[in-house]
């Protein structure tokens, strides 16, 4: 498994829901990620699958691990609209401050089709919301996108629910169920919603609908509270 230098997080290392994501395609239905060291970019990693479990390693280094989870562990963050969530995008605080800003998922200076280009703003209840319409660069021959990028579009919109330009986190564990891939041209809604922060701890939880309501997948996270400066990018 390679994850690509594009796909990063911060900088100089993987985006975690991506990460996330490609690890968890190795296990049947819906998984637990945690991540144990920053995943290495361009590199030659090690999948290792046994019973309900697979493990990453560069090298001898346990880069992450997953193991299959139970679906009905996974709520839903309540929906919002399109409008309400396309009113939403332009109060995104990474637009301003941003501790990742080459993120492949949320980076500000990412263009469309190099990156998800995520916009995710404040909305009503402590929840963040934006949209997503899959591009084209990234699909399969059929149209369809790899369930990895579900995942990836289910990870920053949790982080940017707490204050991630003035407090920078990274993706310690995810908990994920992609209910299908998504599509090419389709108008879909994320929204994200904070549970509580303990320390340098934040959970966090995300769904993402389609444009009639229907959920396309459902995450839980956990952050972890980082120096930007360790993980290579700019303050």
């Amino acid at each position: 498994m390679r994850i690509e230098i594009g796909r990063c997080g911060p900088e100089r290392s993987g985006n975690g829901g991506w990460t996330a994501g490609l690890l968890a395609s190795h296990l049947r239905g819906a998984a637990t990620v945690s991540l144990r060291r920053p995943p290495p970019l361009g590199t030659e990693l090690t999948v290792a699958v046994e019973g309900g479990a697979a493990r990453l390693h560069d090298g001898a280094d346990l880069v992450a691990e997953a193991t299959v989870v139970d679906t009905g562990e996974l709520g839903t963050v309540d929906p919002v609209d399109v409008d309400t969530a396309v009113a939403a995008e332009p109060a995104y605080r990474g637009l301003l401050s941003h501790p990742f800003p080459r993120c492949f998922v949320c980076g500000p200076e990412r263009m469309v089709g190099d990156g998800l280009c995520l916009r995710p703003g404040p909305t009503a209840g402590g929840r963040t919301a934006c949209t997503w319409v899959p591009h084209p660069a990234f699909a399969d021959d059929d149209g369809t996108l790899d369930p990895a990028y579900v995942w990836a579009a289910l990870d920053c919109p949790g982080g940017w629910t707490a204050d991630l330009a003035g407090r920078p986190m990274v993706l310690g564990r995810m908990s994920a169920a992609v209910e299908r891939r998504a599509r090419v041209g389709e108008r879909l809604v994320v929204v994200g919603q904070h549970l509580d922060t303990s320390g340098r701890k934040t959970r966090t939880a995300t769904s993402l609908y389609d444009a009639d309501g229907q959920v396309v997948g459902r995450a839980a996270q956990l952050w972890l509270g980082v120096d930007p400066l360790a993980f290579g990018d700019r303050a």
